[in-house]
């Protein structure tokens, strides 16, 4: 792909300073910029890189000021790094502009296509299935019986939807995810494990984005609900009957428990770890590694530790935490000289 300062200026509603037919054919880093790429300038502290980039183009904010000579053409924005985000978009779409079903895939005769949808090599569409518009499945996705696909949304390579589950428009789900395996639940009979039948679906709403490797069960009955706006990293495990509110953020390696319900708008680190039947409530943050044990209900707080304790209860624990060897020390001491009198 090749543009020019003139057509990126214009995409971006930015102002060009320079040569306005400077071609690009590629992006960098502004560091590490070459002839024909494509940069920007947002943060203050990689202003010097500026004076010596070979980038052809850069992005800079409108209150740019250089106090000696650039070499490279300007293009003037409001937001350099927001701008630059639009290009980058841009540059995906593009580059995963996808149609035609593939001789390879196997589609069943009941299920319904939409228009403009691709599907790659090995791609399996079940029964009764209904696939959105622009809808993109790359090889190896799997799609069972009675599922709903929405318009645009991006299913990665190695994806597995098992049947009656639905997913919104606008969704990007990444290689390898699972959606709608059984939950893990089992009844002790005599000492044996028995399994609960798990027949209930998983529902993900509009503009959801799931990374590598999730795992999303199925409800035991009922639904699990992934809601509007989610953003999902990798290796995340959300158990039967778990509602995640719109908008909240999961870092990879959290697991969330049967039946438990998080907020919206929350803000949850790699590695915690929720119980199953509790209440997150709305807005609340969970630094890395928390574990919770029992419902939070105060919207807006921060938690970090296990158990999960308000910040600054646990910056307050964790300073007697280090002080303990000393502390121990002191007690000894007070023992001994006790024993003396």
């Amino acid at each position: 792909m090749q543009f020019t300062a003139l057509q990126i200026a214009g995409m971006l509603n930015g102002s060009v300073e320079g040569d306005p037919q400077a071609i690009v054919t590629g992006l960098s880093k502004i560091e590490e910029g070459e002839v024909g790429t494509l940069s920007f300038l947002s943060n203050p502290l990689y202003t010097p890189y500026i004076y010596g980039t070979k980038a052809s183009i850069v992005i800079v904010n409108n209150t740019f000021t250089p106090e000696r000579p650039v070499s490279a053409t300007l293009i003037r924005v409001e937001a350099a790094d927001i701008a630059f985000s639009k290009l980058l978009e841009f540059y995906n779409q593009i580059k995963n502009d996808r149609k035609g079903i593939s001789k390879l895939s196997a589609i069943a005769e009941s299920a319904v296509i939409g228009e403009s949808v691709y599907a790659g090599e090995f791609v399996v569409i079940g029964e009764n299935v209904t696939i959105g518009n622009n809808v993109k499945l790359y090889p190896h996705v799997f799609i069972d019986n009675n599922t709903t696909i929405g318009d645009n949304t991006v299913l990665f390579a190695g994806v597995k939807i098992y049947s009656d589950n639905k997913i919104g428009r606008n969704c990007i789900i990444h290689a390898g995810t699972v959606i709608g395996s059984d939950g893990f639940r089992f009844n002790q009979q005599d000492g044996l494990n028995i399994k609960v039948p798990q027949i209930g679906n998983v529902i993900i709403e509009d503009d959801v984005e799931m990374g590598s490797n999730c795992t999303i069960d199925r409800a035991t009955f009922g639904s699990t609900i992934i809601r509007k706006g989610v953003k999902f990293d990798n290796q995340i495990h959300v158990a039967h009957n778990v509602e995640v509110g719109e908008n909240t953020c999961i870092a990879a390696g959290t697991g969330i428990a049967g039946s438990t319900k998080v907020g919206k708008n929350c803000m949850i680190s790699g590695h915690v770890s929720m119980t199953g039947h509790i209440t997150i409530a709305d807005g609340t943050i969970l630094g890395g590694a928390t574990g919770v044990s029992k419902s939070l209900t105060k919207p807006g707080e921060m938690y970090l530790g296990v158990p999960a304790l308000e910040v600054s209860k646990y910056r307050r624990s964790t300073a007697i935490f280090r002080n303990l060897p000393e502390l121990a020390k002191r007690v000894d001491k007070l023992e001994k000289e006790r024993k003396q009198i």
